[in-house]
């Protein structure tokens, strides 16, 4: 019989930076969002393969200030851990206030206002509670003595106090890395397997010489010495053309069935050396030998395909296809299907590009002005400030995705429509306005900050549209790294607008920065403050698009 096997990435598209803790037979896992809200997205699992978003952690502003960040800035590395009946995420807001920590009885929120941690430096923090009882913060940063080069880091360990949110008695310095020279020692997690700690790090940065390094000690303040077989996962070793690149950022976790696996990001290039998908979540299964972690014993790589954990002692085996729960949560997790008009809440999957404005997002259910009626920003997109825009993230290496709005410009600054986003300096515009007094539809390319206007042409209506309410359906596909743009006031029969546009600026190999592509709905005044208006976005979805590339 045939071992059951699941596809990597566990979550793909832009989940980097996993952090994992076990609470019974359950798993929960979060990710980084850096200037998207809410931030945080926490995950549910019985098995570490199939996820369940049930809720964002940071989901209001006073957890997570964002004005004016960069896209690739405000939240790096959470951490989830679990104890004494209390869930907590300790993470960095790199833009606004430093390292803090939130708490939450529920993992479904609502969790605490940010507990800010005075003293901890650096960034990656994480937590170890240890059989006494006792807080321990782990975090990284410069080193205060003997740095030689910018990333030369140190990490360290030093008694939280949970009572007061404090950093309390002695820092110890417990490790540097593994290999000599190393770059960003950073994401330190500490775990307790037998007589020995354990501390998990990566170095050598979040790019192609990402590497996890473990050292350990048999007391908690070390020092620390690192496995002589070191690093214990990389693929910077197998060339940049290799198809899983960039692994790291490790977290491990024990089932109940005494297995160990680690969560860890990579990215999956496409088109060339090119990651528009941003780093993803992946999953891959450790063994011990010697009191020392092996990383898939006898492979020690990412693999595409891997075996399913095991499950009550057992391996499970393939005696049927996927089941209902399994496939139901596969398509939550990898397509969006939303339809305003009669959906109350947008879902746990979508993304603000920084802090919104709420009144700008109303949705209402009364024909004919049912849908979400997204107010015009002053702000575009272009901006490092707020704007409306309401996104998912690319996770696939072709996809469909679409709008269908109600949308009548009433000047020629005014806009609404479609964004593919890497950054404000990165991205297409693929929006309906007006030139004169005519409808036109405009897609416009920002590369380094330079906008290049693609084409504009006009949009006629077709008379034999009757009762026709301003109704105009978009959509971009995506073919490997070619975009193509389309448009119908009709819903049907769309008329390609522009074809072939190139979708590599889009990557952080082109545009920098540690975020991937996400699309969303847009609307902007282009700065007009006078009696700024709606668009109505009746419907959004976004799919896998199956071609050979």
């Amino acid at each position: 019989m045939k071992e059951k096997t699941f596809q990597n990435p566990i979550l793909p598209g832009f989940y980097p930076d996993p952090s994992v803790c076990r609470v019974g037979d359950e798993y929960y896992l979060v990710t980084s969002t850096f200037a998207y809200f809410p931030g945080v997205p926490i995950f549910r699992s019985k098995d570490l393969v199939y996820w369940e978003q049930i809720g964002n952690v940071l989901d209001r502003r006073t957890q997570l200030p964002l004005e004016g960040a960069e896209v690739s800035r405000g939240i790096f590395a959470p951490t989830i851990r679990f104890h004494n009946g209390m869930f907590y995420v300790i993470t960095t807001n790199v833009s606004s206030g430093g390292n803090f920590l939130v708490t939450a009885v529920n993992p479904a929120g609502k969790w605490s206002d940010p507990h800010y941690i005075r003293g901890a430096a650096g960034i990656d923090p994480s937590l170890f509670f240890d059989k006494d009882g006792k807080c321990y913060y782990q975090g990284t940063c410069e080193r205060r003595e003997g740095g030689k080069f910018f990333g030369d880091n140190e990490i360290y360990l030093q008694e939280l106090d949970l009572k007061t949110m404090s950093l309390v008695g002695e820092r110890y310095v417990i490790w540097h890395c593994a290999l000599r020279d190393a770059v960003w020692p950073e994401s330190p997690h500490i775990y307790r397997r037998g007589e020995y700690y354990y501390l998990l790090i990566s170095e050598g940065g979040t790019a192609h010489e990402h590497a996890v390094t473990i050292a350990r000690s048999k007391t908690l303040t070390g020092y620390y010495t690192g496995n002589k077989s070191n690093p214990i996962l990389t693929h910077r070793h197998l060339g940049r053309d290799y198809p899983i690149v960039n692994v790291g950022h490790g977290d491990l976790v024990e089932t109940p069935a005494g297995e160990w696996w680690m969560v860890l990001l990579a990215s999956r290039p496409y088109g060339g050396r090119y990651r528009n998908l941003g780093r993803e979540t992946f999953l891959v299964p450790v063994e011990w030998e010697e009191d020392w972690p092996v990383v898939n014993y006898g492979i020690g790589l990412v693999q595409d395909t891997e075996r399913f954990p095991i499950k009550k002692g057992v391996p499970q085996f393939v005696t049927k296809s996927i089941s209902k729960r399994e496939q139901i949560m596969k398509n939550a997790m990898e397509s969006v299907s939303v339809t305003f008009r009669t959906q109350s809440d947008i879902p746990l999957n979508m993304l603000y590009l920084r802090n919104p404005v709420t009144a700008d997002y109303m949705i209402k259910h009364n024909p004919p002005e049912a849908g979400l009626h997204m107010r015009l920003s002053k702000n575009t997109i272009a901006e490092l400030d707020t704007v409306s825009y309401l996104c998912v993230r690319q996770q696939h290496m072709s996809f469909e995705a679409g709008t269908w709005m109600q949308f009548d410009p009433a000047s020629e600054n005014e806009c609404a429509g479609l964004v593919i986003f890497q950054s404000h300096k990165y991205h297409y515009q693929f929006t309906l306005t007006l030139d004169g007094d005519a409808l036109v539809m405009v897609l416009t390319k920002y590369e380094n900050g330079n906008a290049t206007e693609l084409v504009r042409t006009e949009v006629n209506i077709d008379p034999e549209i009757v009762n026709y309410f301003g109704e105009h359906y978009l959509k971009v596909v995506a073919r490997g790294q070619k975009l193509f743009f389309y448009h119908t006031t009709k819903g049907e029969n769309y008329t390609p607008i522009y074809v072939n546009a190139d979708a590599r600026i889009l990557s952080t190999d082109v545009a920098g920065g540690f975020v991937g592509t996400t699309i969303g709905m847009y609307a902007s005044s282009n700065g007009d403050e006078a009696g700024r208006r709606y668009a109505v976005f009746k419907k959004f979805y976004y799919n896998e698009l199956r071609v050979e590339i």
